[in-house]
């Protein structure tokens, strides 16, 4: 499994795509939180705070996480090595996680040069580091879990077909109504207590939660369950389909 995970993080970074991806973000984050006019750019709305960084990211991973996860099991498919990878020992679990943690762990290389966003938002506090620490980190431990959600839904999509465009496509309109589409139906509802309850099925709910500094063990488990799900559906697939 190890040497499947190394072989398989190598991979993002052998070809242009791990580097388009975290150049990507860190561009257009970076672009949104000190170039571009508005209430997200920090030396513009005179607070010391990262929350145009926490309410972009989630819509930028949106789309850059299915581009990663894209060609994870479609290209095996395309190509026919999947069903080479499944006669060696190794389990078809194991292939997924394998998989599943080289997507993560990409995920996580773009996420920590953004430290340095929040370095120069705490040097710019007044006084130095005059900045809701609480609510930082845990937007950061809430844009991590959403982000490991978007990974398991893109390689769930990814082992649906070798169509590495229409896994892109599958991925990104499944994250998509995650995170908003529940929004979207709760608003629909006719009394007070099914809005809440439709919206506390969406990620976006529980990414807020986090966001508000308090780490509630029912968000977290919340995301472990949503990811053990697609990460069974994925297994179940590879099992079946080959």
């Amino acid at each position: 499994m190890l040497a499947l995970f190394k072989k398989e993080f190598c991979n993002f970074f052998s070809s242009p795509m791990g580097y388009i991806v975290i150049g990507v973000f860190l561009a257009l984050t970076g672009l949104f939180l000190w170039v571009f006019p508005g209430e997200e750019n920090i030396l513009d709305n005179g607070y010391a705070n990262m929350d145009g960084l926490f309410h972009f990211a989630p819509w930028l991973y949106l789309f850059l996480v299915p581009a990663v996860t894209m060609r994870l099991f479609a290209e095996e498919r395309r190509t026919g090595t999947i069903e080479l990878l499944k006669t060696r020992p190794i389990s078809s679990l194991s292939i997924v996680l394998s998989k599943y943690l080289a997507g993560v762990a990409l995920v996580l290389f773009s996420l920590v040069p953004t430290l340095l966003f929040f370095l120069s938002v705490w040097l710019l506090g007044d006084p130095m580091g005059n900045m809701d620490m609480g609510g930082t980190w845990g937007s950061y431990i809430g844009l991590f879990f959403l982000a490991t959600f978007y990974t398991a839904v893109g390689l769930f999509a990814s082992s649906l077909t070798d169509n590495q465009i229409i896994s892109f496509i599958v991925a990104a309109v499944l994250c998509f109504f995650a995170y908003i589409g529940f929004d979207i139906v709760s608003g629909m509802a006719s009394d007070g207590q099914t809005e809440s309850f439709i919206a506390s099925l969406g990620i976006s709910a529980h990414y807020e939660s986090m966001s508000r500094g308090v780490i509630d063990s029912r968000d977290v488990i919340y995301y472990i369950i949503a990811i053990v799900i697609f990460l069974f559906f994925t297994k179940e697939i590879i099992d079946r389909k080959g």
